[in-house]
């Protein structure tokens, strides 16, 4: 892994300077107006628990499948997206699966997270035995796809772009915010990785385990990934009560809220979503939670 040169961009400050240019000018218009005037990329209602929990977000969303055969690079997938353009752009996100496993293992990510206002790719691998590092160059692939060549790139705001994965897929998360420190989030899921130390890191990442993982068991992953993770990049780590390696492969509705609280908060600048990582979750199926919580 390389070093980053670079810094995450575009403070809170300089957004909410966007911000107040757009309403200046007249640019917040129509009935998302209102609600875009506290940051230029909030996108959907004013967040609720309900909303975080249910099966969908508040934006409806279609699906288009993209073939192995007209990208370089990655292995095909499949694209989710709001089907509404009067909100303007979305940010976007590229998720792997795990070892040996189809996109289809983790599916149930895509119109959940498409849903709150994001464009997403579940990607197909090159090989089902790739390793972290090979992942990771096609998560990033995925999102120079998505933002340069996909029929939905004019949805897309190409500055706000994350990734995620499961096991060796969120292995690769880790790999693509390390070689790409302008990302603005990644969330890696019971990832798997050789590599235990991330003190380059820079983008904000929530890494959720399970306490029972025996594959890649939290102790000697996700919490010494989280652990070397600098608390200046922002950081979470949700360990879930008695899941195994295999919990996002089924709905998950603790994984789910989460990871579009935290794609909310540092894709989409969206500040009302703070109220969901600080103190953050808590309950039977939380296992333990920890957070730098970030500042509004």
């Amino acid at each position: 892994m390389s070093s980053p040169t670079t810094t995450r961009p575009r403070s809170v400050v300089a957004r909410l300077a966007v911000a107040a240019v757009l309403v200046a000018g007249g640019v917040l218009s129509g009935p998302t107006g209102a609600a875009q005037a506290a940051g230029p990329y909030e996108r959907g209602p004013a967040p609720t628990t309900a909303i975080l929990e249910a099966s969908r977000g508040p934006f409806t969303t279609a699906s288009q499948s993209v073939s192995s055969l007209s990208v370089t690079g990655f292995g095909g997938g499949v694209i989710y997206y709001p089907t509404s353009t009067s909100e303007g752009t979305f940010g976007a996100i590229a998720v792997s699966p795990g070892y040996t496993a189809a996109w289809s293992s983790i599916s149930w990510l895509g119109p959940r997270i498409a849903s709150h206002g994001f464009v997403v790719i579940g990607i197909e691998t090159n090989s089902r035995l790739d390793q972290p590092d090979s992942r990771g160059r096609q998560l990033l692939a995925a999102l120079d796809y998505l933002t340069q060549r996909s029929s939905v790139r004019t949805r897309i705001d190409s500055s706000r772009l994350a990734v995620a994965g499961h096991s060796m897929g969120g292995g690769g998360s880790l790999e693509a915010a390390s070689s790409r420190p302008s990302l603005q989030a990644a969330v890696p899921l019971a990832p798997w990785n050789l590599d235990k130390s991330w003190s380059e890191l820079r983008v904000p990442t929530l890494i959720i385990g399970g306490e029972s993982d025996t594959v890649a068991p939290v102790g000697s992953h996700s919490v010494p990934f989280y652990n070397s993770i600098p608390a200046s990049a922002e950081k979470a780590y949700l360990e879930l009560n008695g899941a195994s390696h295999f919990f996002p492969q089924t709905t998950n509705t603790p994984t789910g809220r989460q990871m579009v609280a935290w794609l909310k908060r540092f894709v989409d600048d969206d500040t009302r979503y703070e109220q969901f990582l600080c103190p953050g979750p808590s309950g039977s199926q939380i296992e333990e939670y920890r957070n730098t919580c970030p500042s509004a």
